[in-house]
């Protein structure tokens, strides 16, 4: 706003100076021939016009900067640090207390699961356990009689076949038991129940809560949502012409909710393709454990971005219009009406880092680095006369 203040004062005479040029060379119009269209990307001045509107040519420069790329992103966890909590078996809830937002740790009871199939299971468990341990005696005395020629190989084979069986079928519900929350090794028959605890796998804090007491639940049905915040990433989106401006171990800062409060990052992962939009996501990592910083918030970060030998201008030397950034580049000197007149071709470029008042520019392909002369100084007098093209010609 400052800057565009300080220009008004130069832009109103620069206008100022061509009406009044406009009128005075009025007389005796009608026996000249008509002026030349110009094309849209030109702008033509007179020399006292260069003067008023301080006009100065440079060149592009090969720079290093060090400069910052502004993003936007979001707060995402690892799928590590993300717990969906289900009951394999389902049943009914007879007791929770949590609600979300509540802090848990690995291991808490997170409710109470009843189900019929429970005690089925256990009863399972400890019979086919009795019968196995019986098994396992068996077969091993029929070995012992085998070797002594006691017994025959087809009865050593069949009792074999026996205790296979038992211990493959206590195996599985040593498995099913512990899917069900259940320790094998700590069960007989006086402590069968009929309901199971519902743990919590990581520590963090309760994010979805989908259950209350008497409700029941499926297997397939979600109970909780269980996140660790103590190791949140950010991913940002970046666009494709500043994909090679960032890498891994930048610093990046970041804040969320228009806080001011600032918190701090590194990249640890970039990424491999680009998306169909032109953007291209960066992944880091939050250096500090952030309270108020919580997963799927909105973050505006700014990456410590770093750039060698690249083309640069002087930041004044760049303008914006419809979204678009342009430059001038000197095009022609010729002769209008007597006058000498100084012709301006605007070209758009795209803006990288900033840094020290300078600023990354990438050209278009034909653009001659070598030769171009620049307007570092009175691009937006430029600009301004472009956009008022009538005013400002003759």
């Amino acid at each position: 706003m400052i800057q565009h203040r300080l220009l008004m004062p130069s832009i109103i005479l620069l206008s100022a100076l061509a009406m009044a040029s406009c009128v005075g060379g009025s007389k005796g119009g009608a026996e000249e021939k008509e002026g030349e269209v110009l094309p849209d990307d030109v702008v033509e001045l007179r020399a006292d016009q260069i003067k008023m509107a301080n006009i100065e040519m440079g060149a592009v420069e090969n720079r290093t900067l060090n400069g910052t790329l502004k993003v936007n992103g979001v707060v995402s966890v690892a799928p590590q640090n993300l717990a969906t909590v289900c009951m394999p078996m389902g049943g009914f809830v007879k007791s929770t207390s949590l609600i979300p937002g509540c802090a848990v740790r690995k291991g808490q009871v997170l409710a109470t699961l009843e189900n019929q199939e429970f005690v089925d299971v256990q009863q399972q468990y400890l019979e086919a356990k009795s019968k196995y341990e019986f098994a396992e005696n068996d077969y091993k005395r029929h070995n012992d009689l085998y070797k002594d020629d006691v017994y025959s190989k087809q009865n050593v084979q069949q009792v074999t076949a026996d205790y296979k069986s038992l211990k493959a079928q206590v195996k599985a519900l040593e498995q099913k038991l512990g899917l069900i929350g259940i320790n094998p090794s700590k069960l007989h028959a006086e402590n069968i129940s009929r309901s199971v605890p519902v743990l919590s796998p990581i520590s963090g804090f309760v994010k979805t809560v989908n259950v209350n007491i008497g409700k029941y639940v499926a297997p397939s049905d979600v109970l909780f949502e269980i996140v660790n915040g103590d190791k949140l990433f950010l991913e940002l989106t970046l666009f494709e012409k500043d994909a090679d401006k960032v890498s891994v171990g930048q610093k990046i800062h970041f804040f969320i909710n228009n806080e001011t409060e600032q918190h701090e990052g590194v990249i640890y992962q970039t990424g491999k393709s680009v998306n169909a939009d032109k953007t291209y996501k960066v992944y880091a990592s939050v250096t500090k454990r952030c309270k108020n910083v919580i997963p799927g918030m909105y973050v505006n970060a700014v990456i410590d971005a770093s750039s060698s030998n690249v083309a640069a201008l002087p930041s004044d030397a760049i303008v914006s219009f419809d979204d678009k950034d342009y430059i001038f580049v000197f095009d022609r000197n010729k002769t209008e009406k007597g006058k000498p007149v100084t012709e301006y071709r605007m070209v758009e470029v795209h803006k990288g880092v900033a840094s020290g008042g300078f600023t990354e520019v990438t050209l278009p392909e034909k653009f001659d680095v070598k030769t171009a002369k620049v307007v570092v100084k009175g691009a937006y007098n430029l600009l301004s006369a472009k956009k008022n093209a009538g005013e400002m010609s003759c």
